[in-house]
């Protein structure tokens, strides 16, 4: 009498088994597409990311004029922001241009200090020196990296980031009802509640990074100046734009103002530090929690270690998005939560 062999799918064992392998080879070959396709992912989350900032601005110019459609408004903040761009590099390009090989040359001969006061106490080894240094700190960073060391690679990669985000600016609905398709129908209204409170906690988190940059960049820049560090302008705008990281972006923008400030002499730089102390404080305890901090609760230590670890994998884009990236996943993980709670409390 024949029995059923491995092979045979009318078997519960052997369909069973099967479905667990597809399940597994699936889960495999899924995490080797991402690691593969990193960048592309990571541009494409950068899109989103930027669609949420043009949103954003699209919701706050309709409270103010509501009667205009969504089309005009989403015209006026794309075209306000490509203004502001081509101002600023109009008006403080060629300034900072000047001031920035000036910068460089300040950091390296203050950080080649730093390093020969490290040979003499035996704390850094004989023969390293800020290149190598240097090449060890970028060298950690990974295959994104890579892709984004060119000047035409950051532009091309900024380009698409724009264009993504303003496509998913224009109909952001389409994409919504889009990837709800996938899902099942019962499936699709949570899926809908999630992404709206995404949405809006992402807005949120956008929202303060502006402001926090806006505030840095302005604050750092005329204090600076006050007290006479030289450069101060670019300090500034480099303070502002690597607010857009928060811990690791403060702690590059601090210790450049501080190498810049000792260049200038002792009491200039302790008023550097002061200034940047003055600075890291207000807005911690004023702007973030104001503006970020009531709709995405993240503890700095978990956004610092997600840094650290998205940079070392994914590169400076990783490191970028690293905070955006983790308030997603956290919204979802407190959706499916909530989800899991009502399923089990109804009867």
């Amino acid at each position: 009498m024949e029995e059923p062999g491995p092979s045979d799918f009318a078997t519960p064992g052997t369909s069973r088994e099967f479905r667990h392998a597809v399940i597994w080879i699936g889960s495999a070959v899924a995490v080797a597409l991402v690691w593969m396709l990193a960048q592309p992912l990571l541009l494409i989350i950068g899109g989103v990311v930027f669609a949420a900032l043009l949103d954003g601005g699209v919701r706050l110019l309709g409270k103010a004029f509501p009667r205009l459609g969504r089309g005009l408004r989403l015209a006026i903040v794309a075209i306000l922001v490509v203004l502001f761009l081509v101002g600023f590099v109009v008006l403080m390009g060629s300034q900072l241009a000047g001031q920035a090989e000036a910068l460089r040359a300040v950091v390296m001969d203050q950080t080649n200090r730093l390093i020969g006061y490290g040979h003499n106490l035996g704390l850094v080894p004989p023969k390293q020196g800020a290149a190598q240094i240097g090449r060890q700190l970028v060298g950690s960073f990974g295959q994104v990296t890579a892709a984004l060391g060119t000047a035409l690679g950051a532009l091309s990669s900024l380009l698409a980031i724009i264009v993504l985000g303003l496509f998913i600016a224009m109909e952001p609905r389409l994409y919504e009802r889009g990837v709800a398709w996938m899902f099942p129908m019962r499936q699709r209204a949570d899926f809908y509640r999630t992404a709206e409170k995404m949405g809006h906690t992402l807005r949120r988190l956008m929202a303060g990074r502006l402001v926090g940059m806006a505030v840095e960049g302005v604050f750092v820049g005329t204090a600076l100046s006050l007290i006479g560090v030289p450069m101060a302008p670019l300090l500034g705008v480099l303070t502002g734009l690597l607010a857009f990281l928060p811990n690791i972006g403060g702690i590059i923008s601090g210790a450049l103002i501080v190498l810049v400030g000792f260049s200038a002499g002792t009491h200039i730089g302790i008023g550097a530090i002061c200034v940047y102390v003055a600075v890291q404080t207000f807005d911690g305890y004023v702007v973030v929690p104001m503006v970020a901090r009531r709709a995405v609760d993240l503890p700095p230590a978990l956004v610092l270690g997600c840094q650290l670890l998205f940079g070392a994998l994914f590169g400076i884009l990783g490191l970028a998005l690293a905070d955006p990236i983790v308030a997603m996943v956290k919204v979802l993980l407190e959706e499916k939560s909530e989800l899991a709670a009502e399923d089990a409390g109804a009867p």
